[in-house]
């Protein structure tokens, strides 16, 4: 859940206080929206009406160990050790498992892909349940409004993602603030009514959340279920690691974020043996009537900021799927001259907007999407678990027992949690399955058929050094000036070279076969960016690497390679590309309608010239066509 640059050193954030300031409103916008719901929704499914001290201790205890458990022991302690060179999530930590295993398998490759489809399954989700969780306190104060609460969730939701276009720099300044204030007002408010009935400070013992399970084996799937909830966001420690460091979130989890939610959700347990006829709205019924509106106002706050990293994040997921190869090209603008993480992706902005908006619509309720919430989360959160085991054995080299020790245990957990989940699939967990599959096979169909066509591409496909050969002792006329001819394949001839001497018959002074590679890591140091290889007067050849959280801008790189001997003047330089038309094909290869969808992906896929950066006027493209 990143919403900036996580190419800035974290040095340059002004020190420690300030990117712990600022990773509260980015890492924990998530995870401290959850009060609004999860003691509520696990208290309805244990029978909310009947709020009686043992329900509400070992509800508080299931709370209290799943927050110790789950984040501060897995997240806290080993997933936040992880990183890629210093990048985390879960494309991140895939890349570190299947470079540490010889031939890099597939199985590996596919628990990313299945997470990062999960992540975005789950992105559809978190916008809307923490807006409507937050503008759902209208009811408590004017219960006639009642009938308010979707039309202003559904404006709120949409001014969220209009403004998306117009960058999240300025807003951002304001977002740890205004979440530190959010943390210390639940710390406050929780604190205050321990004093109804202290009693609930004994659910430290996890006995009572042992006992409960015991006595209430019928409703224990469904509490599970909505005491996940409770956790929901930990993978933004993880994901938003290369931007702030590990440091500043553990600081921010132990110093404010874990206290404060600690003591919110003891008061709301207090408060409902207390007032149990309040257990409907436990939140805003445990304020004072002065402060409701406030605190309707500040969750409000929070819950967009919320939503606002989770929208980043996409952002970010769906870049890196693209550098990786999993996805089409699709068009980023990006809204910062100095923060390049800082992007805007109209068509993932759209699609999101959308998705959000239905839900809403469909579900009208917090308490509805709940049992929508959890199967994409905790199912990444099991995938993270496997390729965390990975990392252990291979790159950290821990001793099996050692390694099984920690993994099963939090294993189980995360598979409990998704077991919990899964029954509530026919309630709406189908949606964020639906939206993870449809992405899964998108992705799916991406990387097969970009190995069909090049499959296909190499069957007719003549060695470079056999062209460079043959116009040594031919060569054709030349005309003053440097031509670059893309490839993504680095041995075989450009397809652009071929057409371009067939249809012109002459060459340019100076002749670049260049490819764009993507590296297994976030970012690649500029000494490594270039490889330039001189063949002869004419032909060179250069490969420009990319790690895959870097914009791939081609003019920005070629100014490294002038260190390395390659003169040439922008404007005296052509670029030449294919375009290719793919038609399906009845015959071997992909079904017929993995064909077509793949065909579809790349017609709508961003052109090359805008995703490299390329200068619109010195670009040449090629048709050609290609069956598959």
């Amino acid at each position: 859940m990143r919403s900036e640059d996580p190419e800035l050193g974290h040095e340059t954030r002004g020190g420690l206080p300030s990117l712990v300031l600022a990773a509260l409103g980015v890492v924990y916008g998530d995870i401290g929206t959850s009060p609004l719901y999860a003691f509520r929704e696990a208290l309805h499914a244990t029978g909310g009406s009947e709020a009686h001290q043992e329900n509400v201790l070992g509800i508080l205890s299931l709370i209290i160990w799943a927050l110790t458990i789950v984040v501060t022991v897995k997240y806290v302690t080993f997933v936040l050790k992880a990183d890629n060179r210093g990048e985390g999530g879960t494309l991140s930590l895939m890349s570190l498992a299947r470079e540490s295993l010889k031939g890099r398998p597939k199985w590996v490759l596919v628990l990313g892909v299945t997470g990062a489809s999960l992540f975005l399954g789950d992105a559809i989700i978190t916008p809307a349940i923490s807006v409507l969780s937050a503008v759902e306190g209208i009811q408590v104060v004017a219960p006639a409004l009642s009938n308010w609460v979707v039309p202003i969730t559904l404006t709120i939701i949409a001014a969220l993602f209009f403004v998306q276009r117009f960058g999240t720099g300025g807003v951002a300044s304001v977002f740890g603030p205004i979440t530190a204030l959010w943390f210390a007002v639940l710390g406050v408010s929780g604190a205050v009514h321990i004093l109804d009935d202290p009693s609930v400070l004994g659910a430290i013992n996890p006995v009572h959340a042992v006992r409960y399970v015991a006595n209430n084996v019928t409703s224990a799937v469904a509490v599970f279920g909505a005491v996940f909830l409770a956790v929901t966001g930990a993978e933004a420690l993880y994901v938003d690691l290369g931007h702030f460091g590990r440091r500043p979130i553990v600081v921010a989890w132990f110093a404010l974020v874990f206290p404060s939610l600690l003591l919110n959700y003891f008061g709301q347990g207090a408060f409902v043996l207390a007032n149990p006829e309040m257990a409907a709205h436990p939140f805003f019924n445990m304020h004072p009537e002065w402060a409701r509106i406030p605190m309707i106002c500040l969750a409000t706050a929070a819950t967009v900021i919320a939503s606002q990293a989770v929208i980043s994040g996409a952002y970010s997921l769906v870049r890196q799927a693209i550098h990786l190869n999993l996805l089409p090209r699709l068009q980023i603008l990006h809204t910062s001259e100095t923060h390049s993480g800082q992007i805007y992706m109209p068509r993932v902005n759209t699609l999101l907007f959308v998705f959000v908006a239905t839900l809403v619509l469909f579900f009208r309720s917090s308490s509805g999407l709940s049992a929508a919430y959890g199967i994409a989360v905790t199912g990444e959160m099991l995938i993270t678990s496997v390729l965390l085991f990975v990392v252990m054995r291979r790159i950290w080299s821990w001793k099996l027992a050692t390694t099984l020790a920690i993994i099963i245990p939090i294993s189980l957990i995360d598979a409990g949690f998704l077991a919990a989940n899964i029954a509530k699939f026919a309630d709406g967990g189908w949606v964020p399955m639906a939206v993870s599959a449809t992405m899964a096979l998108i992705m799916q169909t991406w990387t097969a058929g970009r190995r069909l066509l090049i499959s296909r591409t190499k069957v007719d496909e003549i060695p470079l050094a056999t062209i460079i050969d043959n116009l040594a002792r031919k060569k054709p006329p030349t005309v003053p000036g440097t031509a670059i001819f893309l490839t993504s394949d680095v041995e075989g001839a450009p397809t652009a070279l071929l057409h371009s001497l067939k249809h012109y018959k002459v060459l340019h002074e100076r002749n670049v076969i260049l490819s764009v590679v993507t590296a297994n890591k976030p970012f690649v140091p500029d000494t490594e960016k270039i490889f330039l290889e001189s063949f002869n007067p004419l032909f060179s050849r250069m490969v420009i690497t990319f790690g895959y959280m870097e914009t791939p801008n081609i003019p920005r790189a070629l100014v490294l390679a002038r260190k390395l001997g390659l003169k040439f003047d922008i404007m005296s330089t052509s670029f030449f590309l294919s375009r290719r038309t793919i038609l399906p094909s009845r015959k071997g290869g992909l079904p017929f309608w993995q064909d077509r969808l793949f065909i579809a992906l790349s017609r709508n896929a961003s052109n090359a010239t805008d995703y490299f950066g390329l200068p619109t006027g010195r670009v040449v493209e090629l048709g050609l066509q290609t069956t598959i």
